[in-house]
């Protein structure tokens, strides 16, 4: 699509800017700061700090609410499309496993190790050079607005979802998050639910009681085998995994209780109502479902952004994974440096050439998009007409 173009539109659209050169050493120098800093969720104030003041080296205005930090390019014009750029601050516990201090940014072989450097440290401290890179200039089509938020591994009420109504009118959102660098394009929504089975206590040697272990089996063997009807391209449309289970005080006697945990993750194929449904009507035990459940997510493989992303060599998938982008309404896309089997994981690291090549491809997926909408006319004519101006 892009070679229908004619040669005055490639040359006025798509030669893009110079990269800053300082941009690479500066993001790496960022990232190691931010490791330096304990940043769990709900505690991200200190690496906030860090961000604010590095914006505001280079005369961004920046806004703060709680934790959360946004911004906007310099010459902003409410009248043309913005575009989210979006990735969090916080980060998990350091597991057991580690053997290097998760708080030293050490250097080693290409690798930058550290709590928080894969996810999402990488991407959002090439999110941040990409907003840099194009923070001043006069030409652009659309405006950007760089969000730098809270609270993402816990789905907490003092992250995103705090702020997304002081963002303004939003037409796109790029989420930064751990992916090779390939485009995820559908992303699982997340149901946490807490089954209880009641039984009868009594003493383990008489036949007395009712085991609610023994009630709860039957629960349990459902959840492991049962699967809703696939409707898309032959993919399990809702996974059900039993993670947790309790029960007992002591040997000799019978559990008059048993509770469980079982974590649902899901494409849009089913509503999570829907979902509870199927589940109320074929188990016996009580059911609550925890706060902060996450929808799931999907764009359309017609929206520009995603044929962008094809254009410039990116790589299309559903993610199994969750984030901030469950929170958005506007088409979104979630992409980044680094890999996502690195979360959470013990002597967490990120290669130094991930973050250059996630600095260049978030700037080439912003720099192409115009020419994905310029051949639209008929769709996006109002965008088209701000790239002509």
């Amino acid at each position: 699509m892009i070679n229908d173009l004619n040669q005055r539109s490639l040359s006025r659209v798509g030669e893009g800017m110079p990269l800053n050169p300082h941009f690479f050493s500066e993001s790496v120098a960022l990232l190691q700061q931010l490791i330096k800093t304990r940043s769990f969720s709900g505690d991200e104030s200190d690496v906030a700090d860090i961000v604010h003041q590095y914006l505001f080296g280079y005369s961004v205005k920046v806004k703060r609410k709680g934790n959360n930090l946004w911004c906007y390019n310099k010459f902003y014009d409410e009248t043309k499309p913005t575009i989210l750029l979006n990735s969090h601050l916080d980060t998990v516990m350091p597991n057991e496993g580690y053997t290097k201090d998760p708080f030293c940014p050490e250097i080693a072989e290409g690798k930058l190790y550290g709590l928080g450097s894969n996810d999402a440290g990488g991407c959002l401290v090439s999110l941040v050079a990409t907003f840099l890179h194009f923070y001043s200039y006069h030409g652009l089509g659309f405006n950007l607005c760089l969000a730098i938020t809270a609270e993402e591994e816990n789905s907490g009420e003092n992250g995103i979802k705090c702020i997304l109504p002081l963002l303004g009118n939003l037409e796109l959102a790029i989420v930064g998050e751990p992916t090779l660098l390939q485009m995820a394009v559908a992303e699982k929504g997340n149901l946490v639910i807490d089954c209880i089975s009641n039984g009868r206590s009594g003493h383990a040697a008489r036949e007395e009681g009712d085991n609610a272990i023994h009630k709860c089996l039957k629960d349990l063997e459902w959840f492991r085998s049962y699967q809703f009807p696939q409707q898309l391209k032959g993919l399990v449309p809702v996974k059900m995994t039993v993670t947790t289970i309790k029960s007992g005080l002591q040997h000799n006697i019978v559990p008059a209780r048993c509770e469980f945990t079982v974590d649902i993750r899901n494409d849009d194929t089913y509503t999570q109502l829907q979902i509870l449904d199927v589940i109320k009507k074929n188990v016996s035990c009580q059911v609550k479902v925890r706060p902060g459940s996450l929808g799931a997510s999907s764009v359309s493989m017609d929206h520009p952004i995603v044929k962008t992303g094809i254009a410039i060599g990116c790589k299309t998938y559903n993610s199994p994974t969750t984030s901030d982008q469950a929170w958005l309404s506007v088409p979104s896309v979630k992409i980044g440096p680094g890999d996502s089997a690195r979360s959470h994981s013990s002597d967490e690291f990120i290669y130094l050439e991930e973050i250059k090549k996630g600095i260049s491809l978030y700037i080439r997926l912003l720099d192409t998009l115009p020419l994905m909408l310029i051949n639209n006319p008929n769709k996006y004519k109002n965008e088209i007409k701000h790239i002509n101006n």
